[in-house]
């Protein structure tokens, strides 16, 4: 992996080195194409003046053709020129030039047309193609070891951010005849991405809040309950602030935001498109994070296991299973059903959970019983009631079932809600089990909310990659708006 990214960068090296060698050779001769108003007929009714301290710039050929005057400059040194036409009927023409070390020839701005730059927007979307087929190779290689890993969220993450990025490059290469004109156009992609994401993250948000509501008020009113509602409305505040901002910057007179030599374009530009980005990449995380609950839900294991582990949670104050708790082990009754059917072997039942505070019983006889009521016989269950979480309720069984096989590694199943089922199959993939999950359904009202604390643990899992992830983005984004402001202040 570590290989294939310096490979992926030494492409970008040379890259950038073709393009450079490619717009040094094209670019030192440049062809202003005018129209003229009126049209005439004969290209000596034009004057052409090259206005410049030194001589760096000369006119290599002018003609006329179809109404259209062309000029093509050669360059002869480095330096800053004004080219003026003057036509029939008062038409007059100006034209800055700049000359860099190279001998490229840039018309309008620093950074503005010249000959060649075509290869720019190209190379990028080719660069982008190779970083999205690198995403995709790293997230099938990924899927293929193992779902539960946190890697996958971050590739599919990636994917679903850089598609449609590619695709709006390529739809919009045709346009680019410059590196700032470039700059401009990937700097709003990008920030047309939080926007093409908007519609999706605005009806979860609304779903969001109306489940949250719904369930508080039958688990009860505290912050975990609301955790949906302000990601919901942190990602729409995030989409709408941004680009509310700029129209009233537009129209106020705040700072000036109109005068592209000044600092408040590119302050307005700065924030706009941080918070822009900084909110797609979470979209982005969160689709995916869903995507793969989801996978891992639907998912079910491979009809060879030794055990199916029930994961416990709260029971009610008489020591019986919850309606949320049942549901894990009919689907654990389900799946052994599932694998007897199939001509596998009988499943030993693990409920797991120990005894919480205001608990009577540990989660795990609460099971237990459960269970001998539909029928498990007796010698077919093996309770673990010492743990207190998911990661406990798999190391604790493991150790249970390892000493029940005699030292052999077992192959797990385990049982839990639909949400809950990737998260566990991570730590168990921690331990170097061999689990796969089993995902019971839940309430409506419940999953959703659900789902937003998954993504949650899911950025806070591995908040060092995300967090160096968004300071490369930002980073490139300011470079490319450091570019832009070079373009049109120099």
């Amino acid at each position: 992996m570590k290989h294939e990214r310096s490979v992926l960068l030494m492409i970008g090296a040379v890259f950038i080195l073709i393009g450079l060698v490619f717009v040094a050779w094209q670019g030192s001769t440049y062809t202003l194409q005018l129209r003229p108003y009126p049209a005439a007929e004969d290209v000596r009714d034009f004057a052409v003046e090259i206005e410049q301290e030194e001589e760096i710039l000369c006119l290599k050929d002018q003609r006329l053709e179809e109404g259209v005057l062309y000029l093509t400059l050669q360059s002869l040194g480095k330096g800053t020129a004004y080219v003026s036409v003057k036509g029939p009927q008062e038409y007059a023409e100006l034209e800055g030039v700049y000359v860099h070390s190279l001998g490229v020839i840039t018309v309008g701005t620093y950074f503005g047309k010249a000959s060649g730059t075509w290869i720019i927007p190209a190379l990028a979307a080719l660069y982008t193609a190779l970083i999205l087929c690198y995403e995709i190779l790293h997230y099938r290689r990924g899927m293929k070891e193992c779902l539960y890993q946190y890697r996958n969220v971050r590739s599919l993450g990636w994917i679903i951010y850089i598609l449609p990025l590619l695709l709006g490059q390529i739809f919009s290469a045709s346009g680019h005849d410059s590196l700032d004109y470039t700059v401009r156009g990937l700097l709003g992609l990008s920030s047309a991405l939080s926007f093409i994401a908007f519609p999706l993250a605005f009806i979860l948000s609304i779903l969001v809040s109306v489940s949250n509501v719904e369930l508080m008020r039958r688990e009860g009113r505290n912050w975990k309950n609301m955790l949906g509602f302000f990601l919901g409305l942190l990602v729409c505040l995030g989409t709408i602030l941004p680009r509310a901002l700029s129209e009233y910057l537009q129209r106020s007179t705040l700072i000036d935001v109109h005068n592209e030599r000044g600092w408040g374009v590119y302050a307005e530009m700065s924030v706009t498109n941080t918070a822009l980005v900084l909110v797609t990449y979470l979209e982005c995380i969160l689709f995916a994070t869903i995507i793969l609950s989801l996978k891992a839900a639907r998912k079910i294991p491979a009809f060879d296991r030794d055990c199916i582990l029930i994961l416990g949670c709260q029971i009610t104050k008489a020591g019986t299973v919850t309606p949320l708790l049942q549901g894990r082990a009919d689907r654990a009754l389900d799946f052994a059903r599932m694998q007897e059917d199939s001509q596998g072997p009988a499943l030993l039942f693990i409920p797991s959970g120990g005894q919480g505070p205001d608990e009577v019983v540990p989660e795990a006889e609460a099971i237990r019983r459960y269970l001998r009521e539909k029928g498990v016989p007796e010698d077919r269950i093996l309770a673990e009631d010492q743990s207190a979480n998911t990661y406990e309720n798999l190391r604790n069984s493991a150790a249970l079932i390892r000493e029940r096989l005699g030292g052999r590694e077992p192959r797990i199943a385990f049982s839990t809600t639909n949400y809950h089922v990737f998260r566990a199959g991570i730590l168990a993939r921690q331990l170097g089990l061999q689990a796969e999950g089993i995902g019971s359904p839940t309430r409506s009202y419940f999953w959703i909310n659900a789902f937003i604390r998954e993504f949650i643990a899911t950025m806070y899992s591995e908040r060092k990659k995300h967090a160096l992830a968004l300071v490369l983005m930002v980073a490139l984004l300011h470079g490319a708006i450091f570019i832009v402001y070079l373009s049109n202040t120099l």
